[in-house]
């Protein structure tokens, strides 16, 4: 079920965002052609039909979900299952707290066209009013529970839930008394959602964005779902209204007509443990007396792998430096902040407290645009200086550095990530933070912050690798060394995890190192352009995502170096945006043990995984990977018990 709700919302979002970017495309005549000979109308007919194979695979599951819960006792009933009582239960409910809650808008010539919210369910309503047949819209409420479950004394054993959209269409007469209801449909609309900023020299950022999210309000309309019975006219006012084509239009064809699967994440409140994963229960560091955090970082690094190891010991980091009188400044980039964010309130105490606090929250994060907004202000009236970003480029790169007054002058520690300072996506993403004093690191970050908040030609960094000024020359240097050392007889392997693969130049590179004979193995969970196993261009590639408990996000890259391997973890992809438009960072991963770690235990596990894995074939399709006689390995459940390692005395 979590799985079907995850997948439904990506869907949604590939219509808001990917999609959305291809018929801007389409509309205003780019006609370009793709790396696999496409052109724009192609390209468009494909990707259509792709998504429309993912919306039918979302419903075809949903049917298979359904009667495997039922034997577990959790039922979805449908209106024809409605008994008397039940009936009688529902007319009540929707007299107290759900009729109050909408509002019937009229299209006639004296009403406009309503406007519909993206991603909303609405009932197209016809009615007959004064002998002329009308149409009405009414919006099912997002703000009230999707599945309404009914008292136990009417279902017996199980859990039984029913759809709001039933109870909504069942009682519509309440909302239109005296007036004929002719028929009820349920449509579902997407729009784009990817925000634009004209970043002109002179305009505000913030003031920017915030045009274009009262812009984005009303982007077109990417996908119209409407059920199979709906009358050709009422879908003609529909496809009228919205702009949209025959093709811009799913009918759900399937027997309970649903949409909007990813709703059903709120099934996962159920309290049946036995149907969910087992808890995990993350290490946390540091439960010796917090004094010592500091003088431990100066002489040893740590390695936190999330969610194995609790966020709430990068939490711990910040606030020891928050109460140390010693510690006169803490910059922070912040990406994607969460809902009830410590780290904000902590970031506020410490310019209560007098400290130097600097963050640069971006502005730019999709789907974050708003609250993002939000933060900024608050950070702002409580005296943090607070910078919005750079023009033209998104600051992705995830970064924490802490200035201490020592007794011996000036002390830099930092926290370097993989993953945002977000303590809800650090539950359930496989990420990557490195604490450090390294006396080269702390140098560049703090010149890396310069060039944020300030002005900066800094254009070269002593140990890390930053975009978009220089990473995609070093990966290539880097790739490049691989290749001499494969040619010389040499060990040369490359391994790299990353969340996509897509930028034509690091791909044309990497199949230049696989000619030359250096193995390359790549975890890549998501979009990935490179196709492997191409003889006389990628026979020494592979390809494998992971798809398990956890989504993995972490980025990691390994090169073996003639027997003197280097890692390297960060923020970045390896797609065009994040090596020229994002600001990102890789950093050098130096501490023997912990780069034994990441080697040889972390990508190792992902390379034998074979029960979560899926390979990545020469023309572009992937196979599950078949397990080994016996057990299969899933990497997220090894690493669970397979940490950095620490001192014991220091790990608690």
């Amino acid at each position: 079920m979590k799985f079907l709700a995850i997948a439904a919302n990506n869907l949604d979002e590939f219509h808001m965002v990917g999609l959305a970017s291809l018929l801007r495309q389409w509309r205003a005549d780019v006609d370009t052609i793709s790396p696999d000979g496409l052109d724009i109308d192609e390209r468009v007919v494909a990707v259509r039909g792709a998504a429309g194979d993912g919306l039918r695979d979302l419903a075809v599951c949903w049917d298979e979900l359904r009667p495997l819960l039922a034997e577990q006792h959790i039922q979805f009933l449908e209106t024809k299952d409605y008994t008397a009582e039940v009936q009688v239960f529902l007319k009540q409910h929707f007299n107290t707290a759900v009729c109050p809650v909408l509002t019937p808008l009229a299209f006639d010539p004296g009403h406009p066209f309503p406007y519909i919210s993206n991603r909303s369910r609405n009932l197209a309503v016809v009615v007959r009013h004064r002998h002329r047949i009308k149409f009405a819209r009414v919006k099912v409420p997002h703000t009230l529970p999707r599945f309404i479950e009914l008292p136990r004394n009417l279902t017996g054993a199980n859990r039984s839930f029913v759809f709001m959209e039933d109870v909504v269409k069942a009682n519509l007469q309440e909302l239109f008394p005296g007036v004929e209801i002719v028929s009820a449909h349920l449509f579902r609309i997407i729009r784009d959602t990817d925000i634009v900023v004209q970043e002109r020299e002179n305009d505000d950022l913030l003031e920017s964005v915030d045009r274009g999210l009262k812009r984005v309000r009303h982007g077109a309309v990417t996908l119209l779902e409407v059920e199979r019975d709906m009358p050709p006219r009422v879908l003609n006012i529909l496809m009228e209204n919205f702009e949209v084509a025959r093709n811009d239009v799913a009918v759900v064809s399937h027997t309970a007509a649903r949409m909007g699967f990813a709703d059903w994440m709120a099934i996962g409140r159920v309290h049946r443990p036995g149907l969910k994963d087992t808890p995990l229960i993350p290490r946390k560091l540091w439960r010796r007396a917090d004094s010592d955090i500091f003088e431990q970082l100066k002489y040893q690094d740590f390695l936190l792998h999330h969610p194995f190891d609790s966020f709430a010991s990068v939490e711990r980091f910040i606030k020891i430096a928050v109460r140390d009188p010693h510690v006169i400044a803490i910059k922070m980039t912040l990406y994607r902040i969460a809902r009830n964010s410590p780290i904000v309130d902590l970031l506020i105490k410490a310019a209560d407290a007098g400290k130097q606090v600097a963050v640069l929250v971006e502005l730019k994060a999709r789907f974050d645009e708003r609250s993002n907004i939000g933060w900024a202000n608050r950070m702002e009236r409580a005296g943090i200086h607070v910078v919005y970003g750079l023009r033209n480029l998104k600051t992705h790169c995830k970064l924490c550095l802490v200035v201490r007054q020592g007794s011996d002058g000036v002390e830099r520690y930092a926290h370097i990530a993989t993953g945002n300072y977000n303590a809800a996506t650090a539950r359930v993403y496989t990420d990557l933070g490195l604490l450090t004093s390294e006396p080269g690191l702390m140098a560049d970050l703090s010149e890396l912050f310069n060039y944020l908040t300030g002005y900066s030609n800094q254009v070269q960094y002593r140990e890390l690798l930053m975009a978009p000024l220089e990473l995609r020359r070093k990966l290539r240097s880097l790739l490049e060394r691989e290749a001499a050392h494969a040619r010389a007889g040499t060990a040369a392997h490359v391994i790299i995890k990353v969340n996509s693969l897509s930028d034509p130049g690091i791909i044309r590179d990497l199949y230049r190192a696989s000619r030359a004979g250096v193995r390359i193995d790549l975890v890549v969970r998501g979009v990935c352009s490179l196709r492997p196993g191409v003889p006389g261009i990628s026979e020494s590639i592979t390809v494998r995502s992971i798809v398990g408990r956890f989504l993995e996000h972490s980025r990691i890259f390994s090169f073996e170096n003639g027997g003197d391997p280097e890692v390297y973890i960060g923020s970045a992809d390896l797609m065009e945006r994040n090596l020229n438009r994002r600001v990102e960072t890789l950093c050098p991963v130096r501490d023997e043990k912990l780069r034994s770690y990441l080697r040889e235990t972390a990508l190792d596990a992902y390379l034998r995984d074979t029960t979560r894995a899926w390979v990545l074939r020469s023309d572009g399709e992937y196979e599950r990977v078949a397990p080994a006689k016996g057990r299969g390995f899933n990497a997220q459940q090894f690493l669970a018990t397979h940490l950095p390692p620490y001192e014991a005395n220091q790990s608690g």
